[in-house]
């Protein structure tokens, strides 16, 4: 075999050929590889900068969720064509297509289940559907199992993790889930129960504008990026360069938008303690 020549058949190109796919990964954030088995033992985070890979709801579910305590909310509910909605791919095509690719009927997974030892009510959303965006499908299902959490006086847990904010494909259907979600949210709020916000990157658009943006508790995992129009759009709105970090958790946090920034793998943990200081004597005493 040459191995200084031109022959195809290098010593390199060899051991390429000779490596499975799947067993290394590249982190976007420092370009450092990662043993795949070894970054799913550490939450899916670098562990070499820490960055944050993203995460399947059905992941998010297993992360923050005991095992064999989830129950799945309306798992039969499927988005409709209302507009008649025609592109280069119409809304039943591209439904289609995300639900074979994600294994989801939605956007979203809702249900309850227990955070040691705590029933909740749940929502988490996938940005493989659509970018998470939210159609009238997310918002009912997220409705409905608010109103679950209140008759059962739950605490409520959302997830989310939206580029695409409301579902343009769906027009003013979509855009009204903003509000319905709200008021689910408000009359869960009116009852005393608490409601953490988890914010992941990205969640942006009608998303952040509604559910995720009003929390008791607004948590974001490390360098999410939050917002409502991206940094590009807004840097070309108002012709200006923004700060270092612009609409980064950590910027937000400082700009007091949030309220804390939670490592993934101290996010169950960091719930549960929420939830067992929020229904404490002490807590409930000082509420009367």
């Amino acid at each position: 075999m040459t191995l200084f020549g031109r022959n195809k058949y290098t010593l390199v190109s060899l051991r390429k050929r000779n490596i499975p796919e799947g067993i290394w990964s590249k982190c976007p954030e420092c370009e450092s590889p990662s043993y795949v088995k070894g970054l799913k033992n550490n939450k899916n985070v670098c562990t070499n900068c820490g960055y944050h890979f993203p995460l399947t709801a059905l992941e998010r579910v297993e992360l923050l969720i005991d095992e064999g305590t989830f129950e799945e909310h309306d798992a039969d509910l499927m988005s409709q064509d209302p507009l008649d909605f025609k592109g280069l791919k119409t809304y039943k095509d591209k439904i289609a297509a995300d639900q074979k690719i994600t294994g989801l009927k939605d956007a979203v997974i809702t249900g309850v289940g227990k955070i040691e030892g705590k029933l909740v009510g749940i929502a988490v959303t996938d940005s493989r559907f659509i970018m998470g965006s939210m159609g009238s499908v997310v918002g009912e299902r997220i409705t409905r199992m608010i109103e679950y959490a209140i008759k059962k006086k739950l605490p409520v847990i959302i997830v989310s993790g939206s580029g695409g904010g409301a579902r343009m494909y769906e027009g003013m259907f979509s855009l009204m889930q903003m509000a319905k979600t709200c008021a689910a949210l408000a009359r869960h709020h009116q009852a005393g129960l608490l409601y953490i916000s988890v914010l992941t990157d990205p969640t942006m658009g009608g998303i952040m504008a509604s559910f995720a943006g009003v929390g008791d508790i607004i948590m974001a995992e490390p360098k999410a990026l939050v917002g409502f129009a991206g940094p590009r759009v807004v840097e070309q709105t108002i012709r200006k360069k923004l700060p270092e970090g612009f609409q980064r958790a950590e910027f937000l946090l400082a700009h007091g938008l949030i309220d804390m920034i939670v490592e993934r793998k101290e996010m169950k943990s960091t719930i549960g303690h929420l939830i067992s200081y929020s229904q404490s004597p002490l807590v409930a005493k000082s509420e009367k």
